[in-house]
């Protein structure tokens, strides 16, 4: 399944490549919810709130009310998550804040599932170069990608799993990362970072795994 991607940075949407630089900006919203209302899932992250520098909690509640969404950035506390799904989104995704002192944060991740429930959290795992990395991607962490699904299984419907090293590159998603990774769960595995075609969107549903393009969107390579 293709999930399109939203994300928010200073009230516009925008496509960062690697986290880092912006390459794209837009700010007529009524058209891509337009062109992304027939999906049945729309990820929508506010990369303000996920780095610390504000919020764009005006435009989650705005999308979320058109939009079937699950909603990350930001969110390292219950009140956090409540205030997502209270702004109407189906799923929140939970990053940053399944990793203390280095590693998987087992009894937040516990605290977080009995009380919102395992079927309305994803779990993110960021990896740059191997490990993962937190805190708006700036701080890399000893953890394999395999290791925290593990880990973090008991406590989540889905993983979102992001390949930063090709993100918004263009360059396609190394499969065989993608593939491997899901033997480590049993749970719903969905891809990101770096998607370009139609064509890597069947492998990865031949595979069972999900697919969030933002890029390719955006730039037209794959049309919605």
């Amino acid at each position: 399944m293709l999930i399109p991607s939203i994300d928010l940075m200073g009230g516009k949407i925008v496509q960062l490549v690697q986290g880092e630089r912006k390459a794209l900006e837009f700010d007529n919203f009524t058209e891509w919810v337009d062109r992304f209302a027939k999906y049945p899932l729309v990820q929508l992250i506010d990369l303000d709130a996920a780095m610390n520098k504000g919020d764009n909690r005006g435009l989650i509640a705005e999308f979320c009310a058109k939009l079937p969404c699950q909603v990350g950035g930001g969110i390292r506390q219950p009140g956090d998550a409540r205030r997502v799904f209270d702004a109407g989104a189906r799923r929140v995704i939970l990053g940053s804040s399944l990793v203390k002192d280095g590693a998987e944060d087992v009894e937040f991740a516990s605290h977080m599932s009995a009380e919102f429930g395992a079927d309305h959290l994803v779990a993110a795992i960021d990896s740059r170069c191997g490990r993962v990395a937190i805190h708006g991607w700036k701080t890399m962490t000893s953890i394999a990608p395999g290791r925290m699904v593990a880990a973090l299984e008991p406590y989540f419907s889905a993983f979102l799993y992001t390949h930063i090293d090709t993100e918004g590159m263009l360059q396609g998603i190394p499969m065989d990362v993608v593939r491997k990774l899901k033997e480590h769960t049993q749970r719903k595995l969905i891809a990101a970072g770096g998607i370009r075609s139609q064509d890597e969107i069947d492998a990865l549903d031949a595979m069972g795994i999900d697919a969030v393009v933002g890029m390719a969107i955006y730039t037209g390579a794959i049309k919605v």
